[in-house]
């Protein structure tokens, strides 16, 4: 996006004729503006990839130069001369709506209109704020520090996703209240955020938003309960989410009936608050062949006081965006040929690798064996399994050859055909089997969100078949191994959530309620925090889910323990017991990252894209100052790399700043400055990314230092 902003006495303009054919419907008088701060603003191409960046950069860099001039009155004016490369008529108006929105909470604002020849005629003022060009870009270039964790305390995260699913459903019953001819799509939960998708002719415009947040609290005050109901009424998109989602279920308030994904609460505590935040246009189930909606996001707390530091952090919390960081840092990418399936970039890879690493080193002191296994099986493992009554409509299907296949959503099934692969005895108990291998689930394109729900992921997934004697000691031996990963190696907060029988549930009660009191039992006996959710265990037995706490105070569910004495009894899985008899063995179903995915998003976020040296991409960059530098830098790179340490070189002619500036945008931990004066004396200048700079450090030392630090994996860099 490109920007010239004027400092103007008043600008005058009136619309002559339609310049597209999409153009908005105004009036056609003229407008006079006096003692204004003009936006001519042009929208481009780029632009639509990082839309709400690019909205919130747009309304910072207006907010500066408006503070400085001291305008109280502010005019969006569409001007696409500034660029040749142009956004779509319908992101470009949606991005000056957002615009128009979001600053009148601040200025009296004028948005000249879209579309439209115009006559103009402004006065500037001519001091030497008074004309300023700016290029917003979906990476700020300027260098700011996010070290500071924030401070949102999430007291219950499982009642705020209830409580946000229930304003989803308010947020439903307003739209159709006052848009009669409005379909309800498809009602989520996008990380902090709910959204909201309905059928519609027009973009729901900041009026819009405003009017159906009147509506919303007006409905708040009527107080009415809220009630679980069979499904009914269902219009076509309601009877495909619950075609594709069995979770899915129906309430009402007062007279409206909706189908949400996820529970609800029966009623809306008083003090709790919301706040409708944005709207865009999106496509049914994320294709362009579908009919496009209309998305409505919000954000609902317990209190007033979350709400007002939420909104105060908003623009920190974008920085931090996983999406975002992962474009800027080269990291990862979507594309719509693969929905929800991440393509992990060179610099994206290394730092996945990474986190592998650490687990399989670990996976070598705690007994763990690897193995490799097929993505696609016949259906009559998943038949064998339960998967295919109880999971089917999860899975991706196809046929070859007369038969019926799915690519596998978990590895559980074909860790069963490895343990029957030949006889198994007691003493070869406990048999832990690992795999990296990558999983597909069929969700709807809708529900995807970043790396935080995908189609396509991995999980450092192992199962542990044991003898009913072994249970407890080895489910304590997965407990220390989080504790590991999550307290030791990240310094990570946690607490345990323990799932019970759903529903839908296959065995037998008696079995299960054995289970779901040794889960338990366990959590008592290691002091562990946790809490119970009654009847969301996995449909072969009881689970206990990790939930860890970031530096927003966001809490993210990734590792679990699944206690399964139901698959094994399926699969006729047995082993030799000292007692020469036959015996089912126990299978303990666990992951501790999870899906590596969903870790990946939650160290970025959690990091804010400063990922501790060891994890990072670019361990080391080296900074040329002049040419004579060249030479002496090329031999530091030389000795760095072969050192295993990662290290680029940046020998371009620009200035040594804008090198730095570079740097710190890439968030690269270490960067070495070579002059004169250090290859006079042979020494290098080290920078750290919090802006320190030591001087005349000896090479060998340094080198010794930062492979320290690497191998320690410290989260803080020594040297």
């Amino acid at each position: 996006m490109k920007i010239l902003t004027i400092h103007a006495d008043y600008i005058k303009y009136k619309p002559l004729k339609q310049a597209i054919k999409d153009a908005e419907e105004v009036s056609d008088k003229e407008v006079n503006v006096k003692e204004c701060l003009v936006v001519f603003t042009a929208v481009e191409k780029e632009d639509e990839k990082n839309s709400e960046v690019i909205l919130n950069n747009l309304i910072k860099e207006i907010n500066s130069i408006a503070s400085q001039v001291k305008a109280k009155n502010i005019v969006l004016y569409p001007y696409a001369h500034l660029s040749s490369k142009l956004s779509s008529p319908k992101f470009a108006l949606q991005v000056l709506k957002d615009a128009e929105y979001k600053l009148k909470k601040d200025f009296k604002v004028e948005r000249a209109p879209f579309g439209h020849y115009k006559s103009f005629e402004v006065s500037c003022k001519g001091h030497p704020l008074s004309e300023l060009s700016r290029e917003i870009l979906a990476e700020t270039k300027n260098i700011e520090k996010i070290d500071k964790p924030l401070e949102i305390q999430v007291k219950d995260f499982n009642k705020l996703e209830k409580l946000r699913n229930t304003f989803n459903l308010v947020l439903g019953n307003a739209v159709t209240s006052i848009y009669q001819n409005t379909i309800p799509a498809l009602a989520y939960l996008d990380d902090d955020k709910f959204y909201y998708d309905f059928e519609r002719k027009a973009p729901f415009t900041p009026e819009d938003l405003e009017k159906i947040e009147n509506k919303m609290n007006e409905l708040l005050k009527k107080q009415e309960k809220i009630n679980e109901i069979k499904n009914s009424e269902l219009n076509n998109y309601k009877k495909e989410i619950l075609k594709y989602i069995k979770k899915s279920k129906s309430y009402q308030i007062g007279s409206y009936k909706d189908v949400l994904l996820g529970q609800v609460l029966e009623e809306i505590p008083k003090n709790s608050v919301f706040k409708l935040l944005n709207s865009s246009g999106v496509y049914w189930k994320g294709s362009q062949y579908n009919k496009q909606l209309q998305r409505i996001y919000g954000i609902a707390f317990e209190n007033k006081k979350d709400l007002e530091e939420y909104l105060k952090n908003l623009e920190e919390l974008e920085k931090r965006n996983h999406r975002v960081l992962g474009e800027q840092l080269d990291l990862f990418f979507f594309h719509e040929y693969s929905p929800g399936a991440p393509v992990f970039l060179p610099k994206g890879a290394i730092v996945y690798n990474e986190l592998i690493k650490l687990i399989k080193e670990e996976y070598k002191k705690r007994g763990y064996q690897e193995v490799l296994t097929p993505l696609l099986y016949d259906k009559e493992l998943w038949e064998t399994s339960g998967h295919w009554s109880h999971y089917k409509d999860n899975m991706f299907i196809m046929e070859s050859e007369k038969k019926t296949f799915s690519l596998k959503p978990m590895n559980c099934p074909s860790h069963c055909l490895i343990y029957k692969h030949k006889l198994r005895s007691y003493k070869e108990l406990p048999l832990r089997i690992a795999d990296f291998a990558p999983l597909h689930r069929n969700e709807l394109s809708g529900t995807l969100t970043g790396l935080t729900r995908v189609r396509k992921f991995s999980q450092d997934d192992a199962h542990i078949f044991v003898s009913e004697e072994q249970l407890e000691k080895e489910i304590e031996n997965v407990f220390d191994f989080e504790k590991h990963v999550y307290n030791e190696v990240f310094k990570l907060d946690y607490y345990m959530r323990l799932g019970t029988r759903p529903t839908q549930f296959m065995g037998e009660k008696p079995l299960w309620d054995k289970a779901e009191k040794i889960l338990e039992s366990i959590l008592k006996k290691k002091k562990i925090n946790y809490k119970i959710v009654e009847g969301e265990g996995a449909f072969y037995g009881p689970k206990i889910d990790l939930l860890v706490k970031d530096a927003f105070g966001r809490e993210w569910q990734l590792a679990t323990i699944q206690l399964d004495f139901q698959i094994p009894k399926r699969f006729n899985l047995t082993y030799e017991g000292k007692d020469g008899q036959k015996h089912n063995p126990i299978m303990i179903h666990r992951a501790v990252y999870g899906s590596m995915e969903r870790f990946f998003a939650l160290i970025i976020e959690h990091f804010a894209g400063k990922l501790p040296l060891w994890l990072s991409p670019v361990q080391v960059l080296i900074l040329t100052i002049t040419d004579r530098s060249i030479k002496f830098a090329e031999e530091v790179q030389n000795k760095l790399t072969e050192n295993n340490i990662r290290v680029e070189l940046d020998a371009d002619p620009e200035t040594l700043s804008k090198k730095i500036v570079n740097a710190q945008l890439k968030k690269i931990p270490l960067t070495i400055v070579i002059g004169d004066k250090e290859i006079e004396k042979k020494t290098i200048a080290v920078r750290t990314l919090d802006g320190n700079t030591t001087y005349n450090i000896n090479l060998n030392k340094f080198i010794e230092d930062v492979k320290e630090n690497i191998n320690s994996r410290s989260l803080v860099i020594k040297l």
